[in-house]
């Protein structure tokens, strides 16, 4: 009976899946001077030391598939079960294998002084040639990019489809708002260069002791992976 039942459980084990595993780029947006440039990256079993680049993302980092806590810390946890309660950290679902790991500056955490966010990178969220932009300002912004039109609020997001077709520039005329004006300043006037095989991340973020928002965008192109041979 006991060899009968085997036999029977024998193709749900072998028809069992792993989980996938999370792929993720990181981001340091507007990151201080004197902030950390490396971290290390704690996914609730391992540790890995992490680039938190200013001007473009990081490399494509491979995390382990699952529901995942994710911390960042200045060393490597002697035991990983006692990781500082105070660590930045932010839970990342099964599902979202693909992400961004927005880190942001906050010089009042005494483990690393910094925030993240999580932002969905799956290729049903963003496609290649779009734009996801983020408004992170008080300031409403619009204007054309190439064909298209941007309208938005303050602290939202909206997706924006391809400016153009194929590799080529394209002119840009953004303007912004001031809460309680109606009179529209001018943002940014010039031409950007379209990758049809990008898709890109864009913030408006507000500036000490500057009226007008900056704009920062950020492409995100990943080399075809290579098909392995029989």
């Amino acid at each position: 009976m006991k060899l009968f039942l085997l036999i029977l459980l024998l193709p749900a084990a072998a028809f069992a899946q792993k989980a996938p595993e999370h792929t993720c780029r990181i981001l340091f947006l507007d990151g201080p001077d004197d902030a950390p440039e490396k971290l290390q990256l704690f996914d609730g079993a391992t540790c890995r030391e992490v680039n938190l680049p200013r001007m473009n993302f990081s490399k494509v980092y491979q995390l382990p598939g699952g529901p995942l806590n994710l911390r960042l810390l200045s060393a490597p946890p002697e035991d990983p079960t006692k990781v500082p309660p105070g660590a930045p950290g932010v839970a990342v679902a099964e599902g979202l294998t693909d992400f961004y790991l927005l880190v942001t500056s906050d010089p009042a955490n005494p483990v690393a002084p910094v925030r993240m966010q999580v932002i969905n990178a799956g290729a049903d969220k963003l496609k290649p040639g779009q734009t996801l932009w983020f408004n992170l300002t008080k300031n409403p912004v619009g204007g054309t990019l190439g064909s298209e039109k941007l309208v938005i609020q303050p602290n939202s997001r909206v997706t924006l489809d391809a400016p153009t077709t194929g590799n080529r520039d394209y002119p840009v005329n953004l303007f912004f708002r001031i809460p309680g004006n109606e009179r529209l300043y001018p943002l940014c006037a010039t031409r950007w260069r379209h990758d049809p095989r990008s898709r890109s991340v864009a913030f408006i973020i507000a500036e000490n002791g500057v009226r007008s928002p900056r704009v920062m965008v950020f492409p995100d192109y990943r080399e075809p992976e290579q098909k392995k041979s029989p």
